[in-house]
């Protein structure tokens, strides 16, 4: 039942930018971001499943765990496969600019699209 519930998550909620998709990036980011625990879901997993959403309520969140040691290689990796980022993309630019090497990677993946 357990495995059931992510599943549901995962695939049954839908990505993009209505109000389903905005609850599952709020708590999927909350996961990640470790304000809120879940025995199903891991930081790391919560990361991936973010990294799903195509954009829109999922990017902030990515942004933002950029700068966490222990998981921002995976945001890293989700948004170096995102192309919804609207303004966000400069705030990705200015990490970068200020030396975070995962923004770097994430940078260096859209120019060499």
């Amino acid at each position: 039942e357990e495995q059931n519930l992510v599943d549901l998550l995962t695939h049954r909620v839908p990505a993009g930018v209505d109000d389903a998709a905005k609850v599952k990036a709020s708590y999927l980011a909350a996961v990640a971001l470790g304000t809120e625990a879940c025995a199903l879901i891991s930081r790391a997993k919560a990361t991936e499943l973010l990294g799903t959403m195509l954009g829109g309520y999922n990017i902030g969140p990515l942004v933002q765990l950029l700068d966490d040691k222990e998981i921002g290689t995976i945001a890293a990796d989700a948004l170096k496969k995102t192309l919804l980022m609207f303004d966000a993309f400069h705030d990705v630019k200015e990490k970068a600019d200020k030396g975070n090497a995962n923004a770097k990677a994430v940078m260096q993946s859209w120019a060499d699209a």
